[in-house]
């Protein structure tokens, strides 16, 4: 019997709980020891994930988001509106959120992660999961 090894997180749409995101995810990661940079890759690709999911999924209303975190592997899902194209939403610099959005999301997940996928059904929300590889450092650990 596998036993799976994992934490899931539900929270509003709210800018403040990015950070409470972020942070959960780095303290999630922590028990397999990573290094700086690793926790700084994660807390920037689940930051980058949650905000995308606050701003584009939920523009007008709040809305609901759960953040499933397994070892090395993090899910952010939303119930809002959708990608019409992933492909699309995917590129550098396309944003459907305005002048203010740089449109670097999907990128900047993607540079930080070592697997990124979206899924995504126009009206009933998004999934955009993240796999990073935590190399084991020389410090006796199991």
């Amino acid at each position: 019997m596998k036993v799976e090894n994992y934490v899931t997180l539900e929270f509003l749409s709210r800018s403040t709980n990015e950070a409470f995101a972020r942070t959960a995810a780095a303290a999630f990661a922590a028990q397999l020891d990573p290094t700086l940079d690793e926790v700084g890759d994660i807390r920037t690709a689940v930051s980058e994930a949650v905000t995308n999911a606050i701003v584009h999924a939920y523009p007008d209303k709040l809305g609901k988001i759960v953040m499933k975190l397994r070892i090395l592997e993090l899910t952010v899902r939303d119930w809002g509106r959708g990608i019409d194209n992933v492909q699309q939403a995917r590129q550098p610099l396309f944003t459907t959120g305005g002048e203010e959005r740089s449109g670097m999301g999907f990128t900047i997940m993607e540079s930080f992660m070592d697997k990124l996928t979206v899924k995504s059904t126009p009206g009933k929300g998004t999934v955009v999961s993240m796999r990073k590889r935590i190399v084991p450092r020389l410090s006796g650990r199991r």
